[in-house]
């Protein structure tokens, strides 16, 4: 059907509705008049509840701006005017707690809270708190809040592997191999997994890395900086 018919047919239809439509407000004005007003309420209504996820939408996004600028803060005894600082990190610390945690709280299920969530992974991971690590970790895996679901299952791989974990960090790996995110690409996870087989696994290392070494990018640089820590073949 060309696109000339499809809009004769959505047009005619338009106008016997329109139609319709007259005849039943002839018939029932009062009926309409009431169901306008009701119409006219629904209407403002869902508009005030538009312009009230908007304003919560940035209300998110500047706690997450503010947690990150904690996140990010350096340690320094003297304050300064410009940059955010911390006396100490262990001040520092309490701040990024306090900070991401008050998101977690205050929108839970939102894309921010799942960030938030990362990010006190991150802290915990930095703090050598593995358990509480690769729990928030876990907690944005089954968020299913994408692609930051991605970034949180290299973290977990990558915290795995340094536990000894290696089965499983494979395991999470592969699995990113076949899903790849925006954050997350099957070139990086590759990489990823090439460097926790070097040291079991030499020879699928090098093959996993040797089909990105010519790509004459980032990725390129990357594999050829993991196949010099792996050596050359014996």
């Amino acid at each position: 059907m060309d696109r000339l018919t499809r809009k004769s047919l959505k047009t005619d239809k338009f106008a016997a509705e329109v139609g319709h439509t007259v005849e039943f407000l002839e018939e029932h004005r009062k009926q309409a008049i009431i169901a306008g007003v009701a119409l006219l309420v629904v209407i403002v209504g869902a508009a005030g509840m538009y312009f009230h996820t908007k304003k919560q939408h940035a209300e998110r996004q500047e706690a997450l701006r503010n947690a990150l600028a904690i996140f990010q803060a350096q340690i320094s005894p003297t304050p300064n005017a410009v940059l955010t600082t911390f006396p100490t990190e262990e001040k520092r610390d309490e701040a990024v707690e306090k900070a991401f945690t008050g998101i977690v709280e205050k929108y839970p299920g939102s894309v921010e809270s799942a960030i938030a969530t990362y990010y006190l992974g991150v802290a915990a991971g930095n703090q050598g708190k593995e358990d509480e690590a690769e729990k928030r970790f876990r907690e944005v895996i089954d968020s299913g809040k994408q692609p930051f679901a991605s970034q949180a299952a290299l973290s977990l791989a990558t915290l795995k592997a340094s536990l000894g974990d290696q089965e499983e960090a494979e395991k999470i790996l592969r699995g990113l191999i076949e899903h790849s995110t925006v954050l997350v690409s099957k070139e990086q996870a590759t990489i990823a997994l090439a460097r926790i087989l070097a040291g079991t696994n030499p020879d699928e290392a090098r093959k996993l890395l040797e089909p990105l070494r010519g790509e004459r990018s980032a990725v390129s640089r990357a594999a050829l900086t993991a196949l010099g820590e792996i050596g050359p073949a014996e």
